[in-house]
């Protein structure tokens, strides 16, 4: 791509000064305002990433960041040595959000997930009854949940696990979609198995929708050996498939639940793992915390941003909005084109190689016309607006996806 002079000095202090750990695309970002970004140089881009799906309500929400303000203004910190004013009302507010008994709060996605793990395993220890340190989780093959050792010990993509080991054991590996796996991995390993843990998308593997049924069914699975069905909701929660959990298309509620991303609106880290009084109790004073978990800041931000997402109607928006979105790209006739997938918005679409041209240059050529997105896994681009967008605004993104792939050909 061209670069100015001002975005290639912001592109060089990166890579001069910087861990070489992301291949961004070179866009150099300054300014957003709901569904849309600007770049250093003033040129508008429609944001078709939400920071993976971090800014569901959109870039600098004016209630959310009304609510950092305010809060910045009275307490950040206490930590959890202390009480303080907010975290009980943002629990209380989660609890009647979500329907758990309780809430644990944490900052990242990896953090949460890692929170679940633990919590799985000490529910198989003292409520199942599985014997010490030989507790198993079952995982899916493809999945995403976090960059720590014991999140890739789980993963089946080399980009994320070579040269990291040794690696956490306790772990058995499952294709996603596929039930007869679940039934097999119960039948061999059947009373040491804590729990399943899986995403109801498996979004960075590049929006894989399941068959319908798969996540109702592997729920169903859990709970007939007695082991917990934990849904990873960090990308596909908070509205963004069209209701305000994924799991809720089929009708499951997990045993735990993992959220993160847009919790906060994408204005800081905050995350949080729910379940009920039996798994959630099983930890005691001490035995798992976070120095920055459930802060003042966070809670305040959290409820913020919960509320906007109800006030706004913004699941009904992004199931309406994902159906028309998918039948525009759909229309799209390019050889570059193979698939367009997913649900409320969050989709994807599959790119044909074509001349030499793969899914960074559609991306490229994307940036060009006024759109941003990333690849994932080289051939897919998954595209996921702030779910204020409009229809319109839609149409148009739309347009600029149509007149890029054309261009390619």
């Amino acid at each position: 791509m061209d670069l100015t002079s001002k975005a290639k000095h912001y592109i060089d202090l990166e890579d001069r000064y910087g861990a070489h750990n992301y291949h961004p695309l070179e866009v150099v970002l300054a300014r957003g305002k709901g569904a849309f970004v600007w770049d250093v140089d003033g040129k508008k881009y429609f944001d078709f990433l939400s920071a993976y799906s971090a800014v569901n309500q959109g870039h600098c929400h004016p209630k959310i960041v009304a609510a950092l303000k305010e809060q910045a203004d009275k307490i950040c910190l206490t930590s959890r040595a202390f009480y303080n004013d907010c975290l009980g009302e943002y629990e209380e507010f989660m609890h009647n959000y979500f329907g758990y008994d309780k809430v644990l709060p944490m900052n990242t996605g990896a953090e949460a997930v890692e929170t679940a793990l633990k919590l799985c395993r000490r529910w198989g220890y003292k409520v199942k009854g599985i014997p010490d340190n030989e507790a198993i989780i079952v995982v899916c093959e493809g999945n995403f949940h976090g960059r720590t050792i014991s999140i890739v010990s789980m993963s089946s993509d080399p980009s994320s696990y070579s040269e990291y080991g040794p690696f956490t054991p306790g772990f058995v590996k499952i294709p996603y979609n596929d039930i007869p796996a679940l039934e097999a991995a119960f039948e061999k390993y059947g009373d040491k198995i804590a729990g399943f843990i899986a995403e109801p998308i498996q979004g960075e593997a590049g929006v894989f929708v399941p068959d319908d049924g798969y996540i109702k069914k592997a729920s169903d699975i859990c709970h007939k050996n007695h082991a917990l069905f934990i849904a990873d909701e960090v990308q596909t929660g908070i509205a963004r498939t069209g209701r305000m959990l994924c799991c809720e298309h089929e009708g499951v509620r997990p045993d735990i639940l993992v959220l993160g991303k847009a919790l906060s609106g994408g204005v800081l880290p905050v995350s949080a793992v729910l379940a009920d009084n039996e798994i959630m109790l099983t930890i005691q004073p001490g035995e798992h915390g976070s120095t920055f978990g459930g802060f003042p800041l966070a809670c305040r931000v959290a409820i913020a941003a919960l509320t906007v997402i109800k006030e706004e109607k913004m699941a009904e928006k992004a199931d309406e909005l994902g159906k028309y979105f998918r039948a525009e790209l759909n229309k799209i006739n390019s050889p570059l084109l193979k698939l367009v997938r997913g649900k409320g918005l969050l989709n994807a679409i599959v790119i044909e190689p074509h001349n030499g041209n793969e899914a960074w240059d559609v991306c490229e050529e994307m940036a060009k016309r006024g759109l941003i997105a990333k690849p994932t896994h080289r051939h897919i681009i998954r595209l996921a607006p702030p779910l204020c967008i409009t229809k319109d605004e839609l149409g148009e993104a739309a347009d600029i996806i149509r007149e890029s792939l054309k261009v390619l050909e």
